[in-house]
Formats: C-alpha cells, structure tokens, sequence
C-alpha cells in the first residue's frame, strides 16, 4: 500500500494510476480503499496489470477502474518494490511512463505516447466516423459486404489464396486503419 500512498503523493489532477502486478491471476492487489484514496487524491482513473476486489464498493466509488478481473483474496505475498516502481509500469507488453497518456472506456485501455496524442486521436475520429457511416448504410438496408464489394474479395483470394480482407479493403478504399 506504501506504494500506492506515494504515487498519490505525487500524482497530478487528472493523472491515472497504473499498477503493475505482473498479471498475476492468483491475489488481487487494489481494492475499495485504494480506489477511494485515488479519488481524493484527484486521479481520473486505475489501471491494473493484475486482479482488482471489492467490486460493488468500486462501482460506486464512481472512480474507473480496469483490472484483468476481479477475485477476493488480497495479496498473497510482499515482494520487494522493484527500482523505478514509481517511474514506469508493465502492463503486458508495454512500459507506460508518465510520458504516456492513458484513455479507456467500456472495451479497455490504450496506452499512447504524449507526442503521438494528435495522431492517434485524428484516426480514432476518422475510424469512428467511416464505422457510423458504414452502420447508417446497413440500417439504410445496404450490406457491409455489398458496401466492402466481398464477393470479389472472395472471388480475389479464390485466385489468390494469400490475398486478405485487409488487401482488399486497401484497394478498394474500404479500409478503417490508417
């Protein structure tokens, strides 16, 4: 818990508490005073490489949370606070720093270097709006395999069996990803 006391010591308004606990799905390592603690301490958010408990209190706490799940047996063990403890956190694949900026919603969370912020946000707004578009057009009663021409695709990759969808969508200009 020491840890977590000294990160909202240090924390900004507005910063997010990223805790690494390696993953692990054997003990849960945050709980309903942490969470609350974040909240007075002005954070907007935790994210937890690792188990949360204490759900129903969290949820309403009001404070987001994401975790690997949830599980009622706190920590099982005190490791040794690994160097840079404060400095970064591994979540999966990625360290996150205080260099990061963290956005999450109902399906997860991102990760997004402070510098590519713009960018990253300019194709989630370009993604988005091509998706509502595309869904317009199928409530409008035109298929999204009418609208991605998917039969030729299939026709395509009959020829070719290493032509993908996404070489198709390329192509044709139906591509989401930028």
């Amino acid at each position: 818990m020491d840890v977590f006391l000294e990160a909202y010591e240090l924390a900004e308004p507005g910063d997010v508490l990223v805790v690494d606990n390696g993953g692990r799905v054997d003990e849960s390592c945050v709980g309903d005073l942490a969470v609350l603690e974040a909240r007075a301490a002005g954070l907007s958010g935790v994210v937890i490489w690792g188990l949360h408990r204490d759900t129903a209190d969290v949820r309403e706490i009001g404070l987001p949370l994401f975790s690997l799940g949830s599980l009622p047996t706190g920590p099982l063990r005190l490791d040794a606070r690994p160097d840079g403890a404060l400095a970064s956190a591994q979540v999966g694949e990625w360290t996150v720093t205080r260099d990061d900026v963290v956005f999450g919603d109902e399906d997860g969370v991102l990760f997004v270097p402070s510098s590519r912020v713009s960018e990253v946000l300019d194709a989630a707004e370009a993604i988005r709006d091509t998706e509502r578009r595309q869904a317009d057009r199928i409530r409008a009663g035109e298929t999204l395999r009418d609208q991605l021409r998917f039969t030729e695709f299939l026709a395509r990759r009959q020829e070719q069996p290493g032509w993908t969808l996404r070489d198709h969508l390329r192509e044709v200009g139906g591509a989401i990803e930028v």
